[in-house]
């Protein structure tokens, strides 16, 4: 629990987990802003692409693998969807974890996250995670239910995924290389079974990083974001 300001306890949010010390940030480019936030327990990094006009009450989080990082699989695919987002007037933010493979303190950095953009005016989130990324998402898409309208996983893992059945038929979109060296195609075919629903599409020949299905996940997961976000998905 958190004191609201006036002796009265409140619950406790994700940013009030993090307990920020102090913070910066800095305008890197046309619609795009980077936010250090200094805690107890680490640096949070965030690249937010802002809209420079009031667009859609939606917004995109993306996280990365258990090494970090804010560029993606693919050929920086995360960059490009954040890029090509804001053109459409839907914010994202591209976060780069204070503990790399630490779930529980990832999964706070992700709900963090998710409640900065939906402080900001959004109704519905989606996040997306590579590959100990995508139970992260998973996890905190459970957690944040009435916050979280899908989520997409690229070569994710099985192990933290056991939750998945508290998607409740939301939106899942996934992607794996069925060449992957690190975790094989199977672990995504776990985490859809345990969902009960989503969409797998198999990148052949391709390995964890996907390095060869940059253009076919770009298109498809901006087109699944068009339907997600206007509530035609089934």
């Amino acid at each position: 629990m958190a004191d609201n300001g006036n002796g009265q306890e409140r619950t406790e949010t994700p940013l009030d987990a993090l307990g920020i010390m102090a913070n910066s940030q800095a305008i890197l480019g046309p619609n795009l802003r980077q936010i250090e936030m200094y805690t107890r327990r680490g640096l949070l990094s965030l690249l937010w692409h802002e809209p420079d006009h009031d667009g859609k009450a939606c917004a995109v989080v993306m996280v990365g693998g258990a090494m970090g990082g804010t560029l993606g699989p693919g050929d920086s695919l995360f960059h490009a969807l954040g890029e090509a987002l804001v053109q459409k007037g839907i914010p994202s933010i591209r976060m780069s974890y204070r503990k790399p493979n630490d779930m529980d303190s990832c999964c706070v950095d992700t709900a963090a996250a998710v409640q900065l953009l939906v402080g900001s005016g959004a109704d519905k989130v989606v996040i997306m995670g590579h590959s100990f990324g995508g139970a992260v998402a998973i996890r905190v898409a459970v957690g944040l239910s009435e916050m979280v309208s899908g989520v997409v996983t690229f070569a994710t893992q099985s192990a933290g995924c056991e939750v998945a059945g508290g998607l409740q038929g939301r939106p899942l979109l996934m992607f794996h290389g069925d060449s992957d060296s690190i975790l094989p195609l199977e672990a995504s075919e776990v985490v859809r079974s345990i969902a009960g629903t989503g969409d797998l599409r198999v990148m052949h020949g391709d390995d964890h990083m996907l390095a060869n299905s940059h253009h076919e996940m770009f298109e498809t997961t901006m087109t699944w974001l068009d339907h997600v976000f206007s509530g035609t998905t089934q």
